[in-house]
């Protein structure tokens, strides 16, 4: 089971927020270009948004569904993409001091990705986690002071 944590220098509702946020799905997920939501209600269980994945001239939709949802809290999700089959992603949020520890676990559930899983798609999986919650950090943290005593400057998006 792929489980990555990631430390987010924002409280957790300025995380919450973009999880929350359907539009905002394609910015910080590997893998989608962009998403739509199919559901008003987002990211309420049940709720569910359209993406797409871009890979040259080639593009295919997926759906990704909230199956249990607590409010600044938790996010679970299950991810269908037809050609691999679905995926359970859960997200959960803890306050750190002033900061938020994100734990994401996420594993095959349905279909040839589950049939498929080994050692080697588990550690694709690690590096799309390492990505997908750095991606999810530079969306929720476009410049932060730096914490250092001795810094003049700020940290700041740099799209690397």
């Amino acid at each position: 089971m792929a489980v990555r944590h990631h430390l987010i220098r924002r409280p957790p509702h300025a995380v919450w927020a973009v999880l929350a946020d359907p539009v905002r799905y394609g910015e910080w997920v590997v893998g989608p270009s962009e998403s739509t939501p199919l559901d008003q209600a987002w990211p309420e269980v049940g709720s569910r948004i359209r993406y797409t994945v871009r890979l040259g001239p080639w593009s295919a939709d997926g759906v990704t569904t909230v199956r249990h949802s607590e409010t600044g809290r938790e996010l679970e999700l299950e991810a269908s993409f037809k050609p691999l089959g679905t995926a359970r992603i859960f997200l959960q949020l803890r306050p750190w001091g002033e900061e938020t520890f994100v734990v994401c676990d996420e594993h095959p559930l349905r279909g040839p990705g589950g049939a498929l899983h080994n050692a080697t798609t588990e550690a694709l999986l690690q590096l799309r986690h390492r990505g997908m919650l750095a991606r999810l950090a530079r969306v929720v943290e476009p410049a932060i002071p730096d914490a250092s005593p001795d810094s003049r400057c700020c940290r700041r998006r740099t799209g690397a």
